[in-house]
């Protein structure tokens, strides 16, 4: 047990990972807290496996929104920590377990002490997939609150604790999912010319993919293609029916995703043909840049320089994919990294970031939203 309740929270959210919208003790766990606190200026909604918490000013001009993601990631934890996961192949590997805990600091301050405006927390669902902002920010319940401007942070395991970096404009890319299944005709490995052989085309096609980022792509731009799954077959000496491509899409605009697309449907119809065989293209989850509001971004950057015991970083923008760009793209804010120095980076099996920047964060948080609300 941790004597610190937020470091505690931490690592009790650590051990319930679970997927998007299945996020139903994770859900609990957020009630249970919250209805612990003073309930005279709070009101609080569910929205599926989320949380909308609102708590009232004092004499309220505007609504400030902060968003925390809750959801974890299909992947087996690997750290052997006294905490890790009872949930058997499912990992909090993303630090959303560190977002809610801060989250839930920053809400309890503005319990116990009052601020002018109101301010909105956002406990979201399915961030990992399939991108639970983008149906959030169309409910009910948030075109009723609507904040007037609104925040959220990611950790950063490269960045020390204390480390606040953040940029103006475009931090994170345009992302998409890619799923690509090809079904031919399989057979016996003796008698190959009797078949079409998907593992061949997958191969050749994943092969083809990587051209589009070498000659597709203005040089002077950025994109990524990854296939980080391929899937065909059955035994050693069958030839492959059918075979999927798993995969994901990265790049720093609209257009350049576009384009990107346009090519990969190209490839996929000419490897139909080419292998005499049917290509199926899905794009899955598809996420909007994180585009930070020029304003307010260069504002709290000066707050941090002057205000704050946090070391101020002026980043470069990732090929990072995060839903919270669709809320920005509807309401001004931003998005910053907060820096959890782990030598394993996000979505790795062994990332364990460091605890002490709970406490920093929760600090400079209610500093920055009081120093907004009032």
């Amino acid at each position: 047990m941790s004597s610190n309740p937020f470091v505690q929270i931490r690592r009790d959210l650590h051990q319930i990972p679970e997927v998007g919208f299945q996020e139903f003790k994770t859900q609990e766990y957020l009630i249970r807290y919250i209805q612990s606190l003073p309930n005279e200026r709070l009101e609080i909604k569910k929205w599926k496996t989320g949380l909308f918490v609102k708590v009232n000013g004092l004499n309220p001009k505007k609504l400030i929104g902060y968003r925390a993601d809750i959801d974890g990631l299909p992947l087996k934890e690997e750290t052997d920590l006294p905490f890790q996961s009872t949930h058997a192949n499912y990992m909090h590997a993303c630090g959303h377990d560190f977002h809610m805990s801060i989250a839930l600091g920053v809400l309890s301050h503005f319990v116990h002490h009052s601020i002018e405006d109101d301010l909105l927390f956002i406990f979201q669902p399915a961030e990992e997939g399939p991108g639970g902002a983008h149906l959030m920010l169309q409910s009910e319940i948030m075109q009723k609150w609507k904040p007037d401007m609104i925040v959220a942070l990611h950790i950063a395991p490269e960045y020390p604790v204390g480390t606040i970096a953040v940029k103006e404009g475009l931090l994170f890319a345009n992302t998409s999912e890619l799923f690509i299944d090809l079904v031919g005709k399989g057979g016996h490995a003796a008698y190959p010319h009797h078949t079409n052989d998907m593992v061949v085309a997958a191969c050749s096609l994943v092969t083809q993919l990587q051209t589009i980022i070498s000659r597709n792509v203005d040089p002077l731009d950025s994109a990524v293609i990854t296939i980080g799954k391929i899937t065909g077959g059955t035994v050693q000496n069958v030839i492959a029916e059918k075979a999927r491509l798993e995969g994901t899409i990265r790049t720093l605009s609209v257009e350049s995703m576009k384009k990107v697309k346009d090519r990969i449907e190209a490839l996929a119809e000419g490897t139909a043909v080419g292998f005499e065989c049917k290509v199926n293209i899905d794009y899955g989850s598809m996420y909007h840049q994180v585009y930070n509001d020029h304003t307010l971004t260069r504002e709290f950057m000066n707050f941090i320089e002057n205000d704050t015991n946090v070391h101020l970083i002026e980043c470069k923008e990732a090929m990072t994919g995060e839903d919270f760009g669709y809320m920005l793209e509807d309401i001004p804010g931003f998005m910053f990294w907060l820096g959890v120095e782990s030598p394993y980076g996000l979505h790795h099996s062994k990332l364990n970031p460091n605890e002490g920047a709970i406490d920093q964060a929760i600090t400079m948080l209610t500093t920055y939203l009081r120093f907004k609300g009032n």
